[in-house]
């Protein structure tokens, strides 16, 4: 199990731009050694022959064909419904 120094916790910190009171540099310091040995062992696991998962639903980007579909309407004859239009566009309120 790798030991960890205050030091160390510090330093990680500062790589991480973490701002760590004195009681979680303390905790770090007692738990982390057992995270890096928790990873440790899962860098043991033998995967030789396993594909990559890259998701697990089994769903797939469904992708349609862009069509133009002809409702009949001219831009014309929908502005006309609008409150406000100016230059052939829809006019809204000014949004920051």
């Amino acid at each position: 199990m790798a030991k960890l120094t205050r030091e160390d916790v510090l330093k990680l910190a500062k790589l991480a731009k973490l701002e760590l009171t004195p009681e979680e540099i303390d905790r770090l310091t007692k738990d982390l050694p057992s995270i890096l040995a928790y990873v440790e062992q899962l860098g043991e696991v033998d995967t030789t022959g396993l594909e990559p998962t890259l998701q697990v639903t089994g769903l797939q980007n469904v992708k349609r064909p862009d069509e133009v579909i002809d409702y009949g309407y001219q831009p014309a004859d929908l502005l006309k419904n609008l409150p406000a239009e100016l230059g052939g566009q829809i006019r809204t309120k000014r949004i920051l």
